[in-house]
């Protein structure tokens, strides 16, 4: 035999939006926290930044120099 409370449980236009404000809410509160963790700086940005060139800007693999420094190739 069910309960007289399970078939009066409905669900209302009013609970369906009450729910989805609340998803929306986590969603953006979320995405604010992420936000936050993308502005710090991770330790290494600044040896990341000292392997560019300074001429050309592009990455400096290994220890040797640049292909800008090189001169044209032969």
């Amino acid at each position: 035999m069910r309960s007289a409370r399970l078939r009066s449980a409905r669900i209302t236009r009013g609970s369906v939006y009450d729910m989805l404000v609340k998803i929306v809410a986590l969603f953006l509160v979320a995405m604010a926290v992420l936000a936050m963790f993308g502005r710090l700086r991770f330790p290494g940005h600044k040896r990341l930044a000292e392997a560019k060139c300074k001429r050309c800007g592009r990455y400096r693999i290994g220890k040797g120099p640049c292909d800008c420094e090189k001169g044209p190739p032969r």
